[in-house]
């Protein structure tokens, strides 16, 4: 038995590339079903306006200072 990738025939060659083929597209397939769960019909997504108020300076005392 040869423990180096280098060294492996073609046969292991052809067996990690399946495994890894095998466990990206499970990797995928669980993250596309995690996802679809969601219902976007009853989520309504709207942005918030913040508008800014007056500025404020902050001194080294820790107070602030409105101008």
């Amino acid at each position: 038995m040869n423990h180096s990738f280098h060294s492996a025939d073609r046969g292991t060659h052809l067996k990690i590339v399946v495994v890894a083929l095998v466990a990206g597209i499970l990797v995928a397939g669980f993250g596309i079903a995690a996802r679809s769960n969601v219902d976007y019909s009853q989520t309504a997504q709207s942005a918030h306006v913040i508008k800014a108020g007056k500025p404020v300076v902050v001194t080294n005392a820790g107070t602030s200072e409105i101008r």
